[in-house]
């Protein structure tokens, strides 16, 4: 991954990734939450999302994409919480959509949130589009 690929971040976020030491690879998740929408990065930020050694990676993470309050940042959250096979990873995404403060009626950014999970509905990944239609009838909102 080059660093134009990283929106100016250094290489080394990617290997970050892979260190043994959480916190290292939580700071690696927020670095390259910046550039979501590439696929390098994504596929390294699929991966920290899924992290079973320890949910401060997947909750970091997640928070990191989730404050770019776009639909590439949710995205990714949401194809990860539709992979998510170990209950504590998968409850600990589930969390963090839920606790998104768009989520909830009056907040500033709900209609917005709305929006995006309604594109995500008929995105081309399964995964993605189940987790979007999950969430929207669970939105005052929507509808």
């Amino acid at each position: 991954m080059t660093s134009s690929t990283c929106n100016g971040e250094p290489a080394s976020a990617a290997a970050d990734a892979n260190s043994p030491a959480w916190a290292v690879r939580a700071a690696a998740g927020r670095r390259l939450a910046v550039a979501a929408e590439t696929p390098e990065a994504a596929d390294v930020l699929h991966r920290l999302l899924l992290d079973e050694r320890d949910t401060g990676v997947v909750q970091a993470t997640a928070e990191a994409l989730l404050a770019r309050r776009d639909v590439a940042g949710l995205r990714v959250v949401l194809k990860a919480l539709s992979r998510a096979e170990e209950f504590e990873v998968a409850d600990q995404l589930a969390a963090e959509v839920h606790c998104d403060p768009r989520r909830l009626s009056g907040e500033p950014g709900a209609e917005e949130f709305v929006q995006q999970l309604r594109a995500l509905a008929t995105d081309t990944d399964e995964g993605v589009r189940e987790e979007a239609r999950r969430l929207l009838p669970r939105l005052p909102s929507a509808y």
